[in-house]
């Protein structure tokens, strides 16, 4: 049941739905992210070799590799800690955004955002765990110059940062415990 000002009263047949109806939405957008991701990374897998290149424009290819690093190949280098590092702070990430959406789950746009980031986060972490590394292939590239590759995953990480920042940027109501207080 609504309490005064629309929002569900904890504890009520009406909130627990409205909890499972948000959690099942967020959480089936993040499986979706997560699900593309792995089967765009085994499409690549199975069609292509290890670092050659199928050229698709004159500034985009497909191109295996794999890193063991972060974002960039960041400490791709560092010796193999990076793996573990990696995972705890993906598996930390993830509870951390599990939690925000439970928190915020009204938060359309907010949420939609985070759902995108955790699957990506969880689609590479997959890749982590299992392979030791993440798998890339989206090549973009000019007059001899290349972006480092990336994937799916971290085109869906990058959907969600910029809705995260839409979302703040937008005009927001004050919260219903904050109506009536004096500041």
């Amino acid at each position: 049941m609504p309490d005064e000002h629309g929002a569900m009263v904890p504890g009520t047949p009406e909130s627990a739905r409205a909890l499972l109806s948000r959690v099942l939405l967020w959480g089936g957008l993040a499986l979706l992210v997560f699900l593309f991701d792995q089967w765009t990374k085994q499409l690549i897998v199975q069609s292509l070799a290890e670092g050659v290149p199928l050229r698709v424009t004159s500034f985009f290819s497909l191109l295996l590799v794999y890193n063991t690093g972060a974002a960039f190949s960041f400490l791709a280098g560092a010796g193999g800690w990076q793996r573990e590092f990696f995972i705890v702070i993906a598996v930390f990430a993830s509870a951390v955004i599990i939690w925000m959406v439970l928190k915020h789950r009204a938060e359309a746009l907010f949420c939609a955002g985070l759902a995108f980031i955790l699957g990506g986060a969880v689609g590479n972490l997959y890749d982590r765990v299992t392979l030791g590394k993440v798998i890339d292939f989206l090549l973009f590239h000019y007059e001899g110059h290349a972006f480092p590759a990336f994937n799916a995953a971290d085109s869906a990480i990058t959907v969600g940062a910029v809705l995260l920042i839409l979302d703040s940027l937008r005009t927001k109501r004050p919260r219903a415990a904050n109506r009536g207080s004096i500041s």
